[in-house]
């Protein structure tokens, strides 16, 4: 083997055992390019509540609670960087499995962070929408949400998704049968079926692909997210706890976004 190629093969084997080992290399500085390319959706898999809480010896909805706070900054510093679109993941389609205590909770926390929230929200010009299933939702935290994206519909600054009762397979299967009663009506042809059909019947309907995937506390996988929309999103993970997440991290994150280059399957 000659020099040059195991030093190629060398180098690779380092960039892959960064990309895969749940760290990213710490900055010098946690600053950003501000003229630079802003991602214009950044989506996030907020992970580690249970486990922060535990570390401190607190019940695991403590962790759910201070985690919430966590959401107030990053959507603070997502719209003053300049993110057009921030989607954040709360609450899936497996999470029902858990405690019920848990579940309850969990149910509870759109309601208490649209009430305090809201109106500084609105003040900021962001636009709220919940991507995911209604059905099986509790009244009082369907009600808050469809009375923030009322609120807030005609807002023109950043959009904040919540992904609730989101699952990326239940999502395709919804779209799947959608397209498929579709042809069953003589409406569609299999023929007429492309990207932007499925695109169009999914809970994403009219929302930009991500172009950065943030997942905290040191899990390396998507968990069921976004399953369609992430062919050619950057990933980037941490393994800071979510309620440890802070805004020099989201920096660090974007910072790290505009250094690398994506070439969408060309070179």
């Amino acid at each position: 083997m000659s020099m040059s190629l195991f030093l190629g093969e060398t180098c690779m084997l380092e960039r892959l055992g960064k990309m895969f080992s749940g760290r990213q290399e710490e900055r010098k500085d946690n600053t950003f390019d501000q003229a630079g390319i802003i991602p214009h959706h950044v989506a996030v898999i907020m992970d580690g509540n249970g486990r922060w809480a535990k570390k401190r010896n607190l019940p695991r909805v403590a962790g759910h609670h201070q985690g919430m706070k966590t959401v107030k900054d990053v959507v603070k510093a997502a719209d003053e960087i300049g993110v057009g679109v921030l989607t954040m993941y709360a609450f899936s389609t497996e999470n029902w499995k858990r405690p019920k205590d848990e579940v309850e909770f969990l149910m509870k926390l759109p309601q208490e962070f649209l009430s305090t929230e809201l109106v500084e929200l609105v003040e900021r010009n962001v636009r709220i929408r919940m991507i995911g299933s209604r059905e099986g939702l509790p009244s009082h935290t369907l009600k808050a949400l469809i009375e923030a994206e009322e609120k807030t519909k005609n807002n023109t600054g950043l959009q904040l998704n919540f992904a609730l009762n989101y699952g990326g397979r239940d999502e395709i299967l919804k779209a799947t049968k959608e397209i498929a009663q579709l042809i069953a009506q003589g409406k569609l042809t299999p023929e007429q079926i492309d990207e932007e059909t499925i695109a169009s019947h999914l809970y994403t309907q009219g929302i930009p692909e991500p172009d950065l995937l943030i997942r905290t506390s040191g899990e390396i996988r998507i968990s069921n997210f976004m399953l369609w929309q992430l062919a050619y999103t950057e990933f980037w993970f941490t393994d800071v706890y979510w309620p440890d997440f802070s805004r020099e991290h989201f920096v660090q994150a974007i910072a790290e976004y505009q250094g690398r280059a994506r070439r969408y399957g060309a070179v």
